[in-house]
């Protein structure tokens, strides 16, 4: 099978056999780590742009808006991982098998821009945060970035579960760092509880940034990852019964993984009403964000703000390259050196970073270019899902189907109202 990390697929983590509490409760945590590594997506540097404008413009409205992009990637991640475990390969792969060898040129191609868009952001967000943390040229600092994501990179050779302890730690900092953030900012909670229940949208322009924020949480490149993730545990040969076991495992730790995700998304809007909408700040991009917290709640603050998205930036970049090489691999049998695809994919954003185009504009137009991609993700993924003969026991049931083309339907749809208004100057 085509190993798309170029990590060891096979590990020595027996399906759970339970004798007691505690022996659960091991065996369970055996299986964290693959969608640890897929969370990172949902905290990347664009997020924080995004959470923090709609946080600075509209107070506490808008946390509900991260709760179901949440709820949709914990769904279209449950449905990536139990591709990989009841075909035994990732999604290009089975794509390879599934469609045209024309039509996988094509999923290949869009893919590949889909990653380079993805790799821009997540290169900027950790250029960014060495710049703000050290005030180290924005040049300077976009080389230090991609070598400390090639030593990350580099890691894998010792395991995945190596893998997954680097990026596991960066999203721990980034927690961390966002704790330290909202016990400074001393929110209004009640308001916040009741805006994360209840959907607002105050004007025309909450609905733009809504719509922004719900069409760039879903990145393509995570969907086509996690299926490959879970080979590590998913051993050879298993009965259906054994890769049922192993499914609701992978749903345990998605659901840890991604709420930690929508912990650490809703706790950047919030801090950011908290900050700035009370003190009638408009912020729009993350140098201003970071400035502005020092007068308003001291170094610490911002200094933790600073680490958040350098941990975001370098994690986020070192999983948007193992995405490449999955995606490389699978569709049409690519293999390129990993170095040789980093130093290609960093090219467009060392690029803006020497011509001095505002960063904030690059996020924005790589989340666009993240829209096109996003459909040819998850139709394929539903398609293949929805296939008894290819997923077995594990076909998706007919409540999941309606359920999976609700949600394609309206991210695709949002995602055509986030381009309009893109190419016609209202966003």
């Amino acid at each position: 099978m085509s190993d798309g990390l170029n990590i060891p697929n096979k590990v020595s983590i027996p399906i759970p056999v339970y004798e007691n509490k505690w022996n659960r409760i091991r065996s369970t945590f055996s299986f964290i780590g693959p969608a640890f590594i897929v969370s990172v997506a949902y905290i990347d540097p664009g997020n924080f742009a995004t959470n923090i404008s709609g946080g600075s413009v509209f107070n506490y409205n808008l946390v509900w808006v991260i709760l179901w992009s949440n709820l949709m990637a914990i769904f279209l991640q449950s449905l990536s991982a139990k591709l990989g475990i009841a075909t035994g390969r990732n999604l290009p792969e089975m794509c390879s098998q599934v469609f045209s060898r024309k039509m996988n040129w094509f999923f290949w191609i869009e893919a590949e821009l889909a990653a380079m868009a993805t790799d821009l952001a997540e290169f900027l967000g950790g250029t960014l945060g060495l710049y703000l943390l050290f005030g180290i040229p924005l040049i300077y600092a976009g080389f230090i970035t991609g070598a400390l994501t090639f030593l990350i990179v580099y890691m894998e050779k010792f395991g995945q579960r190596t893998v997954e302890g680097i990026i596991g730690s960066l999203v721990a900092i980034i927690c961390v760092a966002y704790t330290l953030e909202l016990f400074l900012a001393k929110p209004d909670w009640k308001a916040a509880g009741l805006h994360t229940l209840i959907p607002s949208l105050p004007n025309g322009e909450a609905v733009l940034l809504a719509v922004g924020m719900l069409g760039a949480t879903v990145m393509p490149h995570v969907i086509y990852l996690h299926s490959q993730l879970v080979q590590a545990r998913n051993k050879a040969g298993l009965n259906d019964q054994q890769k049922q076991s192993l499914f609701r495992m992978e749903r345990i730790d998605i659901a840890i993984a991604m709420n930690i995700a929508f912990i650490v998304n809703a706790a950047m809007l919030i801090v950011s009403a908290a900050v700035f909408f009370r003190n009638g700040m408009v912020v729009d991009s993350i140098e201003q964000a970071h400035q502005s917290l020092t007068p308003l709640l001291g170094s610490l603050s911002s200094g933790a703000f600073g680490i958040a998205l350098l941990a975001s930036g370098l994690s986020s970049s070192a999983v948007g390259t193992f995405a490449g090489q999955t995606i490389m691999k699978g569709f049409v049998g690519l293999n390129i050196p990993i170095n040789v695809r980093r130093l290609i994919t960093m090219t467009p954003a060392i690029i803006i970073i020497a011509l001095g185009i505002n960063p904030m504009s690059a996020l924005v137009i790589s989340q666009v270019a993240l829209s096109f991609a996003l459909p040819f993700a998850i139709i394929p993924l539903l398609y293949i899902t929805n296939r008894k003969n290819l997923m077995g026991s594990l076909v998706n049931k007919p409540l999941t189907r309606v359920v999976g083309y609700v949600i394609a339907g309206l991210i695709i749809a949002l995602n055509a109202v986030l381009l309009y208004l893109t190419f016609t100057g209202k966003v």
